[in-house]
């Protein structure tokens, strides 16, 4: 059987249950559609983390350790059941399974992916933060390879603000708020086609790169 998310859209019960209805919507889509695992993240208002701990280092951006995550692949009814466990939680995405991300200034970014875009190149989701960057998810691997490459391309001591996220790493799920600031947002949605197999890091280095380097706020 396929999968639908048409049933869970048709909640009408208050606004407390619409609101579970479009997390439950956004965790499945998340597994069921584009395959990825999603992890409950702790959330964050005025500054401090909903999980407890004095000066936590990462207010409402981190994973709840008491929390397991729903596995790639659950359908609605798997993912709303295990997302029900942890109300409020946020949704975070663990790096270096199906992708690894390219993180730069949004400004960067948005310039790059109109270049990128007309030039006909590879993309996969690309997302920004409320904290202003943006991160193009690429294919696995990348983190380890990025100072290499970035050798290779002549870019390695141009002081770039460009990093690249891999194992260990999560990052907020649009739409969910990141750290009280606001919620992630998609600059280019997820497709069927490239969610669980995003495009070589090597592909749009060149580009993320130049931008880059042209960006007022870069080193």
């Amino acid at each position: 059987m396929g999968f639908t998310i048409g049933g869970i859209r048709e909640m009408r019960t208050g606004s407390r249950r619409r609101g579970r209805a479009a997390e439950y919507t956004a965790v499945a889509e998340c597994t069921g559609l584009w395959g990825w695992a999603v992890v409950p993240g702790a959330r964050a208002a005025a500054g401090r983390c909903s999980c407890g701990q004095a000066g936590c280092p990462s207010p409402g951006a981190h994973p709840l350790d008491f929390a397991p995550e729903v596995p790639a692949g659950a359908m609605l009814d798997a993912a709303a059941d295990a997302w029900a466990r942890t109300p409020g939680a946020s949704m975070l995405l663990p790096v270096g399974r199906s992708f690894d991300v390219l993180d730069v200034a949004e400004a960067a970014g948005r310039r790059a992916l109109v270049r990128m875009e007309r030039m006909g190149l590879p993309l996969g989701p690309v997302a920004v933060t409320p904290a202003g960057r943006a991160q193009f998810f690429v294919a696995p691997g990348a983190a380890a390879e990025l100072p290499q490459l970035l050798y290779r391309m002549g870019w390695d001591d141009a002081g770039l603000d460009l990093r690249a996220l891999g194992p260990g790493c999560h990052i907020t799920a649009p739409p969910s708020d990141e750290g009280g600031l606001g919620p992630v947002r998609w600059l280019r949605p997820p497709e069927l086609d490239t969610a669980a197999a995003p495009p070589q890091a090597r592909l749009l280095l060149g580009t993320l790169a130049y931008s880059c380097h042209r960006a007022p706020l870069c080193g």
